[in-house]
């Protein structure tokens, strides 16, 4: 998810196709040259060492985003366990299949808010548009997801899934998935061992070689051009839906490496808008409360980007009665900072008397060790940017500092003077890490990489080249117009003389592509 970055620069305009479908269609896009106080800090005899692994520390049964645990076989690695669903396949690696009943029910409450998913669905299931599409995933495992992967199965597609997190997977939805047949690879508290594992294992089937690729932040791609060039050469599109994963392919693009077409959905309006902004307006104070129950009223908070992540965290932290500072880079960004009331500062300036730190650039080392030596006492660092590079985490973990897990994803880390700084989820994605994203929000993403990949996969050979494209807006406004109905919204129509006025079909696009929304 996420982070602020240069618009990129489309050209071309899409086909005006007025059906229930959108045009299939692309738009090139050019590479462009580059805290509160404690009463009394502890002593020594009171802290506890970090005794166990990042892999240990991440299985701990309790779970913000509630999900079901069999606390019976914790410990035990699910690579070393050997699993069978009800139809005898053991072609999957999750958690616990006994919990796919639980799953099947989040699975089933979340479909209630994502009916633009569900009436795609029933659009398109008799024509099948992925039949012989063989789909590979990674993306965070969550109901939501669940609810895209069962459409693209509807549609036709075979797939096979990974997480692009350790923390945001649902054991009981990856097991329901796993029951029906979808191949999951993937479970809560993975070790960074246990990630790339999971992704080979997604990969590497015998007799079974993908086609597509769903990605989310880049890693699936990665290990595929690297470890299985001759397979990625095959593959017949990409679709990607974060910052640094588009970034990743904008480096092989422009180094004449990207074999395979590929689809930019972040930059997509519904992706940006929707997911981006609205989704962590809200889900930020959802993450923040559930690790810390952290007053937000009165405390100074620095958020690190002012994209359209950053723009989502400050507006509600402002509503709660926080003080926000923001960090920029982009003088645009800065000034629309500025405008909104926030004071736009370097992080060195307030970095001795903030509360809290936000990180959503999508950058790496946005706040270094340095700068977390000179933090308060009780203050929280935490990201919401997709990565999890952009806090320095690797140089907290040295023979000076203390490391106490407090509970599910919260960490305090004990300087010897015994200052205490809260990080949460090691640095990676807050809010599907440590609470829920609002499920109607998903519900716009996830149609939004089904007809991306619907529009790969269908495109006549040489419609796209090697290279990343644009959503067509077309195919952005479909996917806004199927999730009107939910506020029973009713579009006003152009008459004749009104679309010759402005120059426009009837039937959209509405906006030329360089349009700001």
């Amino acid at each position: 998810m996420q982070g602020q970055k240069p618009d990129p620069v489309p050209q071309g305009t899409a086909l005006d196709k007025p059906p229930s479908l959108p045009a299939r269609t692309g738009e090139q896009i050019q590479f462009v040259e580059d805290k509160q106080e404690f009463s009394r800090f502890p002593t020594k005899a009171g802290r506890r060492s970090l005794s166990r692994s990042i892999s240990q520390s991440s299985t701990d049964s309790y779970s913000s985003a509630a999900s079901y645990t069999d606390s019976s076989d914790d410990e035990t690695s699910p690579r070393d366990k050997t699993q069978l669903n009800s139809k005898g396949t053991k072609d999957f690696c999750v958690k616990n299949i006994k919990q796919a009943e639980f799953g099947r029910r989040e699975i089933e409450i979340a479909e209630q808010d994502m009916s633009a998913l569900i009436s795609l669905r029933k659009r398109a299931q008799g024509e099948k548009p992925l039949a012989g599409a063989k789909i590979v995933g990674c993306t965070h495992i969550t109901a939501q997801t669940a609810v895209l992967i069962e459409t693209l199965v509807a549609l036709g597609a075979q797939c096979r899934w990974t997480a692009c997190n350790i923390y945001s997977t649902q054991n009981e939805v990856a097991a329901a998935l796993s029951e029906i047949g979808v191949a999951v690879f993937a479970w809560k508290g993975e070790s960074e061992d246990d990630f790339w594992w999971c992704i080979d294992k997604c990969i590497n089937m015998e007799g079974w070689q993908p086609n597509m690729i769903l990605d989310d932040g880049g890693d699936l791609t990665h290990w595929l051009y690297k470890k299985y060039p001759n397979v990625f050469k095959k593959i017949r599109g990409i679709v990607e839906e974060s910052v640094t994963g588009v970034h990743r392919l904008y480096q092989l693009s422009k180094a004449g490496k990207l074999c395979v077409p590929a689809m930019n959905v972040n930059d997509s309006v519904t992706k940006q808008k929707f997911d981006n902004l609205y989704c962590c307006r809200e889900s930020i104070l959802d993450g923040l409360k559930r690790t810390t129950d952290v007053m937000f009223g009165g405390k100074q908070v620095v958020v690190c980007g002012y994209g359209e992540v950053g723009k989502g965290c400050t507006a509600a932290l402002k509503a709660m009665g926080s003080i926000v500072y923001v960090t920029e880079i982009d003088p645009i960004c800065a000034l629309q900072a500025c405008m909104d009331g926030f004071r736009v500062v370097k992080l060195n300036e307030v970095i001795r008397q903030v509360d809290v730190i936000i990180t959503c650039t999508g950058n790496k080392n946005v706040v270094t060790r340095d700068q977390l030596d000179h933090m308060k006492n009780g203050s929280i660092v935490c990201n919401m940017g997709h990565s999890n590079t952009e806090i320095d985490v690797a140089s907290l973990r040295t023979p000076e500092l203390t490391w106490e897990r407090v509970r599910s994803q919260v960490d305090h880390v004990i300087w010897p003077d015994g200052k205490r700084v809260i990080l949460l989820a090691e640095g990676r994605l807050l809010n599907l890490s440590c609470s829920t994203v609002p499920t109607f929000v998903l519900s716009i993403t996830a149609t939004t990489q089904a007809l991306a990949l619907i529009e790969l996969y269908n495109a006549p050979e040489g419609r796209y080249k090697q290279d990343v494209y644009l959503l067509p807006k077309k195919m952005d406004e479909y996917v806004a117009s199927l999730h009107l109905p939910t506020f029973d919204a009713h579009l006003t129509e152009l008459s004749d003389e009104q679309a010759k006025y402005l120059g426009l079909n009837k039937n959209g696009p509405f906006k030329p592509n360089y349009y700001r929304y």
